[in-house]
């Protein structure tokens, strides 16, 4: 079931900033073999951010919330970030940027959302872009 931002910790005079936010997802929740090529790049690239602000505690988006969402889900992250190496190698793209398996703690299965999935793909299909949605 999908949690909502609030249960994060996003207080609610912020929903107006919440809102903004969810059209510029970085960790998408649908399949990476529906992302275009722009998307899948995208997020794995995202994923790396995120993941090094979380292992290395840095400051910089640590309090956004798709940041936040990831935080004591580690192996989630790391599963995500799996499934989107394995459609990176069916599309013939060199993966070279693996996550340490030892630093994948907490959770494995992630249960917030920015946005519903359903929303996330009406993101992607107004982008116009190629993802199958």
């Amino acid at each position: 079931m999908e949690t909502p931002l609030r249960a994060l910790g996003e207080q609610p005079r912020k929903e107006r900033r919440r809102i903004q936010i969810e059209g510029k997802m970085r960790i998408w929740d649908i399949s990476p073999k529906r992302l275009c090529r722009n998307h899948l790049l995208g997020e794995h690239r995202e994923l790396h951010a995120i993941w090094s602000v979380l292992v290395n505690d840095k400051k910089g988006y640590a309090r956004h919330p798709e940041t936040l969402r990831w935080r004591g889900k580690l192996k989630a992250l790391y599963g995500r970030h799996a499934a989107l190496v394995e459609e990176m190698a069916v599309r013939g793209y060199q993966h070279r940027s693996p996550l340490p398996k030892r630093l994948a703690r907490g959770s494995a299965i992630q249960h917030a959302f920015v946005a519903t999935k359903r929303a996330q793909v009406e993101m992607l299909r107004k982008k116009r872009c190629r993802c199958d949605v």
